[in-house]
């Protein structure tokens, strides 16, 4: 069965964008490349929500290269680009097919939102978060209320120069 991953970029007071969806604060550096071109060598599917997909956009891309891009939304009338499917069913529903169909690894990009409701459905296997040194005191957050506890198993813990940290769990089960 294929491995659903969820992380990316959050404050140290654990929100993923400002208010406005803004993601000036975010740091980029080469050991973040690094470990992101890693990460992408073990997956070929990214899920989004719309509001993620949209950042996206915002930034001038697309859809994410080389892999199969989907994007959770029942009000995008259509994609902006072929390499992205609109998917309009259950998230929890269309993931857990995609975890059975024969592939590499699936990455849950952004999106508290979406994520949540993957908790929720208990698909999300592991959880990568780039810790960045800022407390933005108000945003999207990373994590919404759940009806459970999910305990998590430590896989890594990295420090960068730039001062964020990565954290890898495992989800236990």
């Amino acid at each position: 069965m294929r491995k659903v991953t969820f992380g990316g970029g959050n404050s140290l007071d654990n929100f993923i964008a400002r208010k406005d969806h803004a993601v000036d604060w975010l740091s980029w550096s080469k050991e973040v490349a690094s470990v992101t071109a890693e990460l992408w060598k073990t997956i070929d599917t990214a899920v989004m929500g719309r509001k993620t997909y949209e950042v996206l956009l915002s930034n001038g891309m697309t859809s994410y290269p080389g892999v199969k891009n989907y994007v959770f939304s029942r009000t995008m009338e259509k994609s902006p680009a072929k390499e992205v499917e609109i998917i309009r069913e259950d998230a929890a529903k269309f993931v857990r097919k995609l975890k059975k169909q024969e592939g590499k690894g699936i990455c849950v990009m952004g999106g508290g939102e979406l994520a949540h409701s993957l908790f929720e459905a208990d698909l999300i296997d592991e959880i990568g978060c780039n810790i960045h040194p800022v407390l933005l005191g108000s945003g999207v957050p990373l994590f919404h209320e759940m009806k459970r506890q999910i305990d998590l198993e430590l896989i890594e813990c990295k420090t960068f120069k730039n001062g964020c940290v990565l954290v890898s769990y495992r989800v236990k089960r």
